[in-house]
């Protein structure tokens, strides 16, 4: 069996990114190979087909299916306003007269002697396709996707809520082993990203997104914290479709724990720039993590050296509940797969945590950290 660990997270001020940016069906790409793009410009569109909505006339009316033809006053393909008669019937001696109104705006699609019932198609929706980052259009995907390359500072949370935003970089006028009170955030935050301290408490992430802020990167959250932010109890697995006012981005992980020294001055570099950011986080495969792109910064430079490999005394940060978040070094790589608590067997890392608690994982639930 192999050995599986995940890298560290990445903190560059200098990292090309590549982005596919994919139309959920077919489309129009509006940008070509060689096109600069910036961030919050459109590259896609595409039309969603309106709901179909179904109006049971006969039924409102009081009449047989049979008899609905006669008291139409629409005919099929016909564009109705929401509220325009679509049909009526009078009764004894023309006395008592029940009509049955347009609940939407759109198009006559059926209309049904069967059933009595008539159908209208709601207008389309259009949905746009936006760069997310600035950059250059490097390929296209005809009336699908377009990817988009560009030269970055690229930072990487731990974990994270909330979908795509674009800002402007705001450092918090705080250290990094602050806890962030409400009182530390600005009046005014329209349209920033807001980052530093740890740990803010419910109020200042409220009065963050009160103030227009768009981005809160910090260093770690309380899940009491988190569940007030949600308003609902959430898994770690799969995040970034979360309704909220502001994506939130942690560096570190659960509890309290500072912004890391790699990340906070790689973030300090890119201060007032204009930033992407995304929440989106899957903690069971790896493959997402939350993330802060900006352009490149030419002020530090932080990329780390060739990774040392998991190996004893490398540092290491846990992926996985119930240490998640949590770093030691690693004691011992012992060679034989063992038994976990779970039934299952595999390569573990044995790891001395900051507490001093000796715990043993399976490797693939580490991270290095540089």
């Amino acid at each position: 069996m192999g050995s599986h660990f995940s890298p560290g997270l990445q903190a560059s001020p200098r990292h090309l990114v590549r982005k596919r940016r994919e139309l959920p069906i077919r489309g129009e790409i509006l940008v070509k190979v060689g096109d600069a793009v910036a961030a919050t410009q459109v590259v896609g569109r595409a039309e969603l087909e309106g709901e179909l909505r179904i109006v049971r006339a006969a039924e409102q009316l009081g009449i047989t299916p049979e008899e609905l033809p006669g008291a139409l006053r629409v005919s099929q393909g016909q564009r109705v306003s929401e509220g325009d008669l679509l049909a009526e019937a009078r009764g004894l001696w023309g006395l008592f007269r029940a009509a049955v109104a347009a609940p939407i705006q759109g198009t006559v699609e059926l209309i049904s002697a069967s059933t009595g019932h008539v159908g209208l198609r709601a207008p389309p929706r259009e949905l746009e396709l936006r760069a997310y980052i600035s950059g250059t259009v490097v390929a296209i995907d005809e009336a699908r996707a377009v990817t988009i390359e560009a030269p970055a500072t690229f930072v990487q949370g731990i974990f994270g809520v909330g979908g795509e935003r674009v800002g402007t970089l705001e450092a918090l006028r705080i250290e990094a082993s602050t806890q962030v009170e409400e009182g530390h955030i600005p009046v005014e935050a329209r349209g920033k990203v807001l980052f530093g301290g740890h740990s803010p408490t419910a109020a200042a992430l409220a009065r963050a997104a009160r103030a227009g802020a768009v981005g809160f990167v910090t260093g770690s959250v309380s899940g009491e914290v988190l569940r007030e932010y949600l308003g609902y109890d959430i898994g770690i697995a799969l995040t970034g479709d979360e309704q909220v006012p502001m994506t939130l981005i942690v560096t570190e992980g659960f509890g309290r724990m500072a912004m890391g020294d790699r990340a906070l001055r790689t973030l300090r570099a890119v201060n007032g720039q204009g930033v992407s950011i995304h929440g989106a986080t899957q903690v069971r495969a790896g493959a997402l993590r939350p993330e802060v792109i900006a352009p490149p910064s030419a002020v530090i430079d932080v990329t780390p050296g060739a990774p040392r490999g998991l190996e004893v005394g490398a540092p290491v940060r846990i992926i996985r509940v119930p240490f998640f978040g949590a770093e030691g070094r690693v004691s011992a790589l012992p060679a034989r797969p063992q038994r976990l608590d779970t039934g299952a067997e595999s390569r573990v890392v044995e790891v001395i945590l900051e507490s001093g608690e000796a715990i043993t994982v399976a490797r693939a639930n580490v991270e290095l950290l540089s």
